[in-house]
């Protein structure tokens, strides 16, 4: 290990410190229980590297190891949305810039290794060499609300269907009589009726029927307990959503689903996205060179937010089916010879770029709304 950077006299002030200090950055490779963070000088040096607890007690003690080998300005950190999002609180409330950095390619981890310490390193190394330059999304507003309101309305309606495909398996296999009686009904009436039958005595052994009836009179009751905990999440998804961009739920074809899943693209930062086109990539409705020789093409983006991408898709498709001018847009568009999987792309582009605005705090920026002919 290199030998440490001198430290200036103790009886200066902390400004001095800092303008004496040499400036370092730092390098985090993030795993559930531990953080591996790394120190590197602005020319490439490593300085140190060390583990620490993926605790308060912990990240304090990661960045003032990290402030007592130089002045630490930028860091760059893997998985911020997820293992790294309470450093990257930590660290932005300390006043630190904090760059994305994705997993080293395969190739230099071929040539490397992989160790969490070099891992560390070379996240401050993409941050010193400018390979990494996306600024971290923050977790800590509207956004984050909206993305755990999501994930328990998602499990909860994903638990519903997996009942109701269950009660309705069992009622295949049920006893003809209690079979004849719930045929040919609705599902909402099939609930209820089976949430109304009576349940077995404990007291007796019973048969199959009375088997049978039991798990439909329960599984229908757990169908109905989720759809209360599905409507009373989308309620409070609604609310947060028109509480802080209420302009995004007056949009065609834009409901509580839609409206979360680009607010969770975009964070609680939006306005690290420079331009309409960096959501649109983020999103994944950019298009992408793809040509050689004599053939001029763009093809697929096939990177980007894949729950955006689906959003903006489910977007499209209403306004296909509801909204006058993207139907006339479409209408134009096949005239020229375009597919209607062509359409749908451009389509996802103007959608991608009348939200941007939406989404961004800044009160200045004028909405963007789609063409009468796009």
């Amino acid at each position: 290990m290199t030998s440490m950077p001198q430290t200036v006299a103790t009886n200066q002030s902390d400004t001095d410190t800092d303008a004496f200090a040499e400036e370092v950055v730092l390098g985090v490779d993030t795993h559930k229980d531990t953080h591996v963070a790394a120190v590197v000088t602005v020319l490439g040096r490593v300085i140190d590297s060390k583990a620490f607890p993926t605790t308060t007690a912990g990240y304090r003690s990661l960045l003032g190891w990290a402030r007592g080998l130089g002045l630490v300005r930028r860091a760059g950190v893997e998985c911020t949305g997820s293992y790294g999002a309470g450093l990257t609180r930590y660290l932005l409330t300390e006043g630190v810039e904090v760059v994305e950095v994705n997993h080293p390619d395969k190739a230099t981890r071929r040539r490397r290794g992989k160790t969490d310490t070099i891992d560390a390193q070379a996240a401050a190394q993409a941050v010193i060499s400018g390979r990494a330059t996306a600024t971290a999304k923050t977790g800590d507003g509207p956004a984050e609300m909206v993305r755990m309101l999501k994930l328990a309305k998602d499990s909860a309606v994903k638990a519903r269907t997996q009942a109701i495909n269950q009660l309705k398996a069992v009622l295949v296999s049920a006893d003809a009589g209690l079979r004849d009686s719930l045929a040919s009904l609705t599902t909402p009436i099939l609930i209820r009726r089976c949430a109304g039958l009576a349940p077995t005595d404990e007291e007796r052994d019973g048969d199959t029927a009375d088997v049978a009836r039991y798990t439909l009179a329960l599984l229908a009751t757990r169908i109905q307990r989720l759809t209360s905990e599905v409507d009373e999440l989308n309620r409070r998804l609604t609310a947060v959503i028109g509480a802080h961009t209420p302009r995004l739920l007056e949009r065609m074809g834009i409901g509580p689903d839609n409206a979360a899943a680009l607010l969770i693209t975009a964070g609680d930062n939006p306005d690290r996205l420079g331009t309409e086109a960096s959501f649109a990539a983020l999103c994944g409705t950019s298009p992408v060179e793809a040509s050689s020789g004599k053939t001029q093409r763009m093809r697929l983006n096939y990177g980007g937010d894949r729950q955006a991408n689906a959003a903006l898709y489910r977007i499209v498709l209403t306004r296909l089916r509801w909204h006058a001018p993207t139907r006339a847009y479409r209408d134009r568009r096949l005239a020229e010879g375009k597919t209607r999987r062509e359409i749908i792309r451009c389509l996802k582009r103007y959608v991608a770029r009348e939200v941007y605005p939406l989404l961004r705090p800044a009160p200045g920026n004028a909405e963007q709304q789609l063409p009468a002919a796009a």
